[in-house]
């Protein structure tokens, strides 16, 4: 009876995988069909949905760091979960109080940072999201940390 209980647990350990995902491994939650998501993972002929992701120049932290900081000055955006390259922040329309995500993973093997921004409800956004994403494209661009 011994054998068998330790036969099923080197069984069980050796079927569990213990590697983690890579950030390149990481995906951002797809756009609908709907225009009004952006994502750097989205096919670059998807004209609709594909935005340009962050290209790092430099330390990748030190662009990741950046990113947060200029995710946090603004007034209705709200990190709410992080890892050390992953991060999920939601942001509020100030009329409406429309809650949108904004998704992104730190690839820093490949000096990327991808980036995704959707409204959670609706069909059109009005180009919101795409200008949300260019804002902080323009805001890391001065700090000196992307391209």
């Amino acid at each position: 009876m011994k054998s068998v209980f330790l036969f099923y647990i080197l069984l069980m350990t050796l079927m569990t995988s213990t590697t983690a995902a890579t950030a390149a491994e990481k995906k951002l939650p797809l756009c609908n069909n709907s225009p009004n998501c952006v994502s750097s993972q989205a096919k670059i002929a998807d004209k609709q949905h594909y935005i340009a992701p962050f290209e790092i120049k430099g330390d990748p932290q030190q662009a990741w760091t950046a990113l947060k900081e200029a995710i946090i000055k603004h007034s209705r955006m709200i990190i709410t979960h992080e890892t050390h390259d992953t991060l999920h922040a939601e942001t509020t329309s100030l009329i409406f109080r429309f809650v949108d995500d904004i998704n992104a993973i730190l690839n820093a093997d490949a000096s990327l940072i991808h980036i995704r921004s959707a409204s959670r409800v609706g069909h059109s956004d009005f180009g919101v999201n795409r200008k949300r994403i260019e804002t902080l494209r323009m805001q890391l661009q001065k700090a000196g940390v992307i391209e």
